[in-house]
């Protein structure tokens, strides 16, 4: 398989129970170089998903790893985008308590075509089309890695895994996708969109390159409204967008960074949005600040 392993150090390995993030668990425990802790979040929206938590919370003891779990309650109704928010919140808390370098997930090269063909017919921006790739703090070795290959991997080592009942509903748009469309993808197809979607990833790096030469890193929980004020709004949106990610806030909506970049440019000092999670920013006269709210 070809792996493209995080450095030498501390992690925080999102583990769901399912065959790919077992496979990853097992993987990187075989390494010498890892310090690692595994992480599972039961999202509260299948009667029997505790069942995932005790089954993750064993494979933790069993390979002797530290062990952090939490709960919530979304319900079934819940939709990919909430639960997949209320993860990465509960994800990048695990980092601060562990003084982790980064959270490892299990997304493989199937997870990215099922991405982009979502985000394709959703209607997407550039981000969209270099779907699920690593970024500061999140590390995926997998993700030249095929659903097949770690199929046989979990057979070959012996390992076990739960199978979450709503990946065989075809309800969800993604199972549709990775159901239907994707088994009948040649070899070489999916190799032309790994490619394209590649391609795009490198021009997004040299895009937020440029767009992070506007921030101030001095105080990067600070955005100037000057800058903005010299853009376009979409450039604006852009810079807006790059802000937020620079403070490791990844699961925002385009309607939040509408907000946002609306906010700079015609709301008084003092107004304040809600970003996600505890995340707030407050429009101050010359930047807009970004701040927590206590729970």
């Amino acid at each position: 398989m070809d792996l493209h392993f995080p450095p030498s150090g501390c992690y925080v390995v999102a583990v769901s129970g399912g065959l790919d993030s077992v496979s990853l668990l097992d993987i990187l425990a075989k390494q010498s170089n890892y310090n690692l802790t595994v992480a599972h979040f039961d999202h509260g929206m299948r009667e029997d998903s505790r069942l995932d938590y005790l089954f993750v919370k064993s494979l933790a003891k069993k390979y002797g790893l530290r062990f952090i779990g939490a709960r919530a309650e979304l319900g079934k109704e819940a939709s990919e985008a909430t639960a997949r928010m209320a993860r990465y919140d509960f994800l990048f808390d695990a980092i601060d308590k562990t003084y982790a370098k980064g959270i490892v997930t299990a997304h493989h090269q199937d997870d990215r075509l099922e991405t982009l063909f979502i985000n394709l017919i959703r209607g997407t921006g550039r981000k969209g089309i270099g779907s699920i790739r690593e970024q500061k703090n999140i590390f995926r070795p997998l993700l030249n890695v095929t659903r097949k290959q770690l199929e046989s991997y979990v057979l070959t080592c012996g390992l076990v895994w739960r199978d979450d009942p709503t990946n065989f509903q075809d309800r969800y748009l993604r199972n549709r996708i990775r159901h239907q469309l994707l088994p009948k993808l040649s070899l070489l197809q999916r190799q032309e969109l790994v490619a394209l979607m590649d391609a795009q990833a490198e021009i997004n790096k040299q895009i937020d390159d440029l767009l992070k030469a506007l921030l101030n890193y001095e105080d990067i929980r600070r955005l100037n409204k000057q800058t903005l004020s010299q853009l376009s709004y979409k450039e604006s949106r852009e810079v807006v967008a790059t802000w937020l990610r620079e403070n490791n806030l990844v699961n925002f909506d385009h309607r939040t960074i509408e907000r946002l970049t609306v906010a700079a440019k015609t709301k008084p000092a003092g107004t304040k949005i809600d970003v996600y999670g505890t995340a707030r920013v407050k429009v101050e006269k010359e930047f807009l600040a970004l701040s927590y709210q206590e729970r």
